[in-house]
């Protein structure tokens, strides 16, 4: 079994709590990390520095496309920033229970 990482951005942290919320419901993620972040980035030519909250789920890979899919149905964000790393080793205990907390 292979298993990712996805990391997200949002604005604030209801809405990244109602995200990763519905996508633990939905057994889309075992399980999702919500942390404060500063931002600074270039939009519509401008540059931005904000706060934000980052995410960090995790979930097989195979359901990497459905999670990238489900986080961009539920965003505000015009282009969200939705990414997936690789897990390429870890705890084969905490990996198993990645396999067994996801549909």
């Amino acid at each position: 079994m292979q298993y990712c990482s996805i990391y997200i951005t949002t604005g604030d942290e209801d809405e990244a709590r109602r995200i990763g919320k519905t996508l633990v419901e939905e057994k889309l993620a075992a399980c999702v990390n919500i942390l404060p972040i500063k931002s600074i980035y270039r939009w519509e030519d401008d540059i931005v520095e904000e706060g934000e909250f980052a995410m960090f789920i995790k979930t097989r890979a195979g359901l990497a496309e459905r999670v990238i899919e489900r986080a961009k149905e539920l965003h505000s964000y015009e282009v969200p920033c939705i990414v997936s790393f690789p897990i390429e080793k870890g705890n084969p205990d905490y990996l198993k229970w990645i396999d067994e907390s996801t549909e």
